[in-house]
C-alpha cells in the first residue's frame, strides 16, 4: 500500500510488458527471443515544477516515492492548483486480454506460425530478400494517484510481417505484408494474402513505368488516407505545439473552417489495436474526439497540462513510449470518417489522375510528402498501367479544402514495426486509417 507525500500531488504508473520477436531472414532464422521487464514512472508536483523519476525497483517503490518528494516543496493548496484540480479521479480494471495473453503461447507454437509462412515467399524467385517477423507485445498498465485515481488496464498485438525486396529487370521494387491481430488463433492459415501480395507487387515490379510529372486528381487508399490524416493533421493537433506559440494559435483557432463540409477527423483511444488506450498515461479516460467536423476545426489533442494552458478539455492523449519517460500529448488513433460514395465511384469521375494504393512513408506539418509503393494512372475513369512516383506533395490546409470525396467504409491500421516519432519518445504505437479520399490538385513527382 503506498503512502504518498503530504501537501503534494503524486501519480505512479507501473507497467508490465512482455515481448516477443522472432526473424527468419533470407529463410534463416536471426533472431529468438523473449523480453519481460516491469518498471514505473513516478510524478509529483508541488504547484511550481514537477518531479520525475524511473525505476525497476518495485519492491522498494515507496522509497522511490520518499526520496523524489524530499526535492519538492510541500504546498497545502496543492488540491486548489488547476492542473490537479483537472485531473479526472478514474477507478476501474479493464483486463480484456488477460485470458488469452500472448505470453501463455510457447515461443516454439510461435516459430512454428512464422515457418508456416516461409514457403509461400520460397514460391517466387524473384524475391531476393526477405525478412519474416513473428512479433507480439502484452502490456499490462496501473496508474494511480494521490488524488483517487486507481485504474488498471491491458492491450495486446501479435503479427506475422514480411518484407521483401523483389526484382525482374533492371529494377527492384520493395514489398510488404503485415497481418496484425489481437489474438494469436487469429494469425493461422493467412498465406494467400501473403501469396496475393507478393503477386500484385511482381506484377508492379514488372510493369510499371515512371510517372510524368503534374498536378492531379488523386485517389488515396485507406491506408495512405490514414498516414496523410496522421502526419498533416494529427501533429498539428497536438497541442503542446502550441502553448506559448501565439501565431499558432490564431492561425489554428477553434471553430476555422479548415476543410470541405463533409471532412472529419476522429481521434480516439477506443479502438482496439496500436492506438487501444482506454486510459491514457495520467488516468484520464479515452473518448472519441473529432478533431474536424463537417470542416470545422473543433478540437485538439491534451495532456492535463495543455488543457490547463488552453482552457479546453482532456482527450485521453498524454502518453509516454514506456515507463522510463513522461507522459507528452501523443495521437491514438487517427481517422477520417466515412462518407457515401464507392470507391468506384470516386474513380470513375475522373479523365485523369492517379490511384495511390500504399505507401513507404509520409511525412508533413504544413506541407505534407507522401512517397507511394504502389501507385496506378486513373484513365476514362477506370484504373489502368502501374506507374512509379518519387513523392506526393502538397500544402495541407490547401488540400484539406481539396478532398471531395469519401468512401462508405473505414479501415482501420496498425504498424507492427516502427512506429510515431516525437521528441526522444519513439517509437510509440498508433492507429490510423479512413475510406478512399478524392483529391484534387495533388503535385505528382
Amino acid at each position: 500500500m503506498i503512502q504518498f507525500p503530504k501537501d503534494l500531488y503524486t501519480d505512479v504508473r507501473i507497467e508490465t510488458v512482455y515481448k516477443t520477436t522472432i526473424l527468419v531472414e533470407n529463410f534463416q532464422l536471426k533472431q529468438k527471443k523473449i523480453k519481460e521487464e516491469k518498471g514505473a514512472l513516478i510524478r509529483i508536483y508541488d504547484g511550481t515544477r514537477w518531479f520525475y523519476g524511473a525505476t525497476t525497483d518495485i519492491s522498494n517503490l515507496q522509497k522511490e516515492i520518499d526520496n523524489l518528494a524530499k526535492m519538492a516543496k510541500p504546498n497545502p493548496s496543492i488540491y486548489d492548483d488547476p492542473i490537479v484540480k483537472k485531473f479526472e479521479i478514474n477507478r476501474e480494471t479493464l483486463l480484456r486480454y488477460q485470458d488469452s495473453n500472448v505470453s501463455k503461447v510457447s515461443i516454439e507454437d510461435k516459430h512454428d506460425l512464422l515457418n508456416s509462412y516461409v514457403p509461400v515467399v520460397k514460391e517466387f524467385p524473384q524475391v531476393k530478400m526477405s525478412q519474416i517477423y513473428y512479433l507480439d507485445k502484452y502490456t499490462e498498465k496501473h496508474i494511480i494517484s494521490s488524488k483517487g485515481t486507481d485504474v488498471k488496464f491491458d492491450a495486446q498485438y501479435c503479427c506475422v510481417t514480411v518484407r521483401y525486396r523483389m526484382q525482374e529487370g533492371d529494377v527492384p521494387h520493395n514489398g510488404s505484408k503485415d497481418i496484425y491481430k489481437m489474438y494469436f488463433n487469429e494469425l493461422a492459415n493467412r498465406q494467400d494474402e501473403v501469396r496475393e501480395e507478393l503477386k500484385k507487387d511482381l506484377e508492379y515490379c514488372t510493369q510499371a513505368v515512371p510517372v510524368k510529372p503534374g498536378v492531379y486528381t488523386c485517389v488515396l487508399s485507406p491506408v495512405v488516407t490514414g498516414v496523410f490524416a496522421h502526419e498533416s493533421f494529427g501533429h498539428k493537433s497536438e497541442s503542446d505545439f502550441m502553448v506559448g506559440d501565439e501565431t499558432m494559435k490564431r492561425e489554428w483557432t477553434i471553430g476555422k473552417v479548415v476543410g470541405s463540409t463533409s471532412l472529419n477527423i476522429i481521434e480516439t483511444g477506443l479502438i482496439p489495436g496500436a492506438g487501444y488506450v482506454p486510459f491514457d498515461d495520467e488516468g484520464t479516460r479515452g473518448r472519441k474526439n473529432y478533431i474536424i467536423k463537417n470542416g470545422v476545426l473543433t478540437g485538439r489533442l491534451h495532456s492535463c497540462n495543455t488543457a490547463v494552458a488552453l482552457d479546453e478539455e482532456l482527450t485521453g492523449n498524454a502518453r509516454a513510449v514506456s515507463f522510463e519517460y513522461e507522459p507528452i500529448v501523443r495521437m491514438t488513433t487517427t481517422y477520417i470518417e466515412a462518407g457515401n460514395q464507392t470507391k468506384d465511384e470516386l474513380i470513375k469521375s475522373i479523365d485523369e489522375g492517379i490511384y495511390i494504393e500504399d505507401i513507404k512513408h509520409g511525412s508533413g506539418m504544413t506541407t505534407f510528402t507522401i512517397a507511394p509503393r504502389k501507385a496506378y494512372m486513373i484513365r476514362n475513369g477506370r484504373i489502368a498501367e502501374p506507374v512509379r512516383i518519387s513523392v506526393i506533395t502538397g500544402n495541407v490546409m490547401k488540400t484539406l479544402h481539396e478532398i471531395d470525396g469519401f468512401s462508405n467504409e473505414v479501415e482501420l491500421f496498425s504498424f507492427p514495426l516502427g512506429g510515431c516519432g516525437k521528441m526522444e519518445q519513439f517509437p510509440l504505437s498508433v492507429g490510423f486509417g479512413g475510406p478512399y479520399i478524392r483529391v484534387h490538385g495533388i503535385n505528382v513527382q
